[in-house]
């Protein structure tokens, strides 16, 4: 097998996946995709509504985090997905690119071409999206954007009691405002998933200047003096060592990135030595980590809802029209809104899903249900991944320290009782049978209790390795040649929004800065 190699992925995420894509276009560069997962071959990643049934599986890494400080010390499952496409192909499939305040504030605060104005043709080169045209989307990118063929009756009631109280329709959260509240688009075709390996990856799997390893756990990376020059991976139970000859390039996510860049000697000194390790750079690695905290208000229902999946009608169908519940991401409607009259951008998120959706999913639905909720999209609470030893195989210890501040928990607090203002209008009331989980009233007190007991992450991590702290504009890490990180890690904050499209994004301008081509 070639172990020489000009660039060396390190995880076949979202992120990973484009990089092999965009640089093997040149055939005169070689590329290998190492993915510590297996091939994305189980039928409930292309089954959109199946995509909880993946979590603790082979098919996830299966995090969880430490003892929440603002959460009675309660631990947050944190699912991410271990195999070609990442969390593209175990996530709910919402297709949001955030806010343009996000990456006009990431320009002001020192990222150099990463502005809303900078990044816009790289979501346009990335998209094809089946109905919406105009100057904000692309129609022959490699990632599938579709209306949802689920089109459940519930969320349309949902969208009544959103206008019922005061909030405005949007049919376009990707275009010219943010505001409002809508069905989503999801990144599906044909009713099925459209994963980044599936719209990337598979497309030049056939390029025979790129080779991927999937079941190989990297160890660390190993250095020429400063530069990144060899990835010593651990594959089917035998040491691999591959060698770049120009750039090593970490796609291994919020959680995976910082843990190879600690073991490999770049990180806090202080705690790398005690570990026995080395260290090359001292950086903040893992700090600033951001997630989007969620709650959901739970209802039950006597309407048909997603769990008539499982019928016989729902799977004919699927199997020969590709339509109907099993079609459905779950979180099918929803949108932003802002708590405060001086917030310039939206602070708050809600989702609606027409099934009981309850134990962070962890639960099957029992019965007909339904569940509303809001997510604080622009936390202000920041927390960290550091090593839990010098063990590659050992899961990273992770803090995610939600709602730690004042501001986060107000913001949280408005948007639990802006949903269960929604939950009252009579196009949702009606269909309400009883409460099964929400606040006791709508007093600060009882919601803040609730959330305490209830919120959980929308699986957003982000920023552990941001720009301006760790990796420079150009996204390679401060102090050594030869290595970037190219993910969701470098975002200098989390965006206002599901976190897939804009990963995406960063990777398409990342493959054109690595590749030495213009941007756009």
């Amino acid at each position: 097998m070639k172990k020489d190699f000009d660039y060396i992925i390190i995880g076949a995420g979202s992120a990973g996946c484009v990089l092999a894509a965009r640089l093997t276009e040149d055939p005169n560069v070689t590329v290998a995709l190492v993915e510590a997962g297996d091939r994305d071959n189980a039928m409930e990643i292309d089954v959109p509504l199946l995509f909880p049934a993946l979590f603790k599986t082979q098919f996830d890494w299966d995090f969880i985090s430490e003892p929440e400080p603002a959460l009675k010390q309660r631990r947050i499952y944190l699912p991410r997905g271990k195999t070609l496409g990442g969390s593209s192909s175990t996530n709910a499939m919402v297709y949001i690119r955030g806010n343009p305040k996000d990456f006009d504030d990431w320009a002001k605060e020192g990222a150099t071409g990463w502005s809303y104005k900078e990044l816009l043709p790289y979501f346009i080169k990335s998209e094809a999206n089946e109905s919406k045209r105009g100057g904000f989307h692309g129609a022959d990118g490699p990632l599938r954007v579709s209306d949802s063929r689920s089109m459940h009756p519930l969320v349309d009631r949902f969208l009544q009691a959103a206008e019922e109280s005061g909030h405005a329709r949007n049919d376009d959260f990707n275009g010219p405002s943010q505001f409002g509240i809508g069905r989503y688009q999801v990144t599906q075709h044909n009713g099925e998933r459209w994963s980044a390996a599936r719209g990337y990856l598979r497309p030049a799997l056939a390029r025979s200047n790129l080779l991927v390893l999937t079941n190989a756990l990297v160890q660390r990376i190993e250095f020429d003096g400063r530069r990144a020059r060899r990835v010593v991976t651990r594959h089917h139970d035998e040491e691999l060592i591959l060698r770049a000859e120009r750039e090593i390039i970490l796609s291994a996510g919020a959680y995976g990135s910082p843990q190879i860049l600690m073991l490999s000697g770049i990180g806090r000194a202080d705690q790398l030595k005690p570990l026995a390790i080395c260290p090359i750079v001292d950086l903040p690695v893992g700090d600033d980590l951001q997630d989007h905290p969620f709650v959901l208000l739970n209802y039950l229902t006597d309407q048909e809802t997603l769990i008539a999946a499982t019928s016989e009608e729902s799977r004919r169908l699927f199997e020969e029209e590709r339509r109907g519940p099993l079609t459905s991401n779950v979180a099918e409607g929803g949108g932003f809104i802002a708590t405060s009259p001086r917030l310039v951008a939206p602070d708050i998120q809600i989702t609606m899903g027409a099934v009981m959706f309850v134990e962070e999913a962890l639960t099957t639905p029992y019965d007909h249900g339904f569940g509303l909720g809001p997510t604080l999209v622009k936390p202000t609470s920041r927390g960290k991944v550091v090593l839990r030893s010098a063990r590659p195989d050992a899961k990273p210890r992770i803090f995610c320290n939600l709602l730690t501040t004042p501001e986060d928990r107000s913001s949280m607090i408005a948007g639990v009782r802006a949903c269960l203002e929604i939950a009252k209008q009579s196009s949702l009331k009606a269909v309400q049978r009883q409460t099964q989980h929400a606040p006791r009233s709508a007093s600060d007190h009882d919601i803040w209790s609730y959330i305490q007991q209830q919120v959980q992450v929308f699986y957003h991590p982000t920023s552990t390795c941001g720009i301006g702290k760790v990796v420079d504009s150009g996204l390679n890490v401060l102090g050594v040649e030869g290595l970037r990180v190219v993910d969701a890690s470098v975002m200098p904050t989390i965006v206002r929004g599901n976190t897939n499209a804009t990963t995406i994004a960063i990777a398409e301008r990342a493959s054109d800065l690595i590749a030495g081509r213009p941007v756009r």
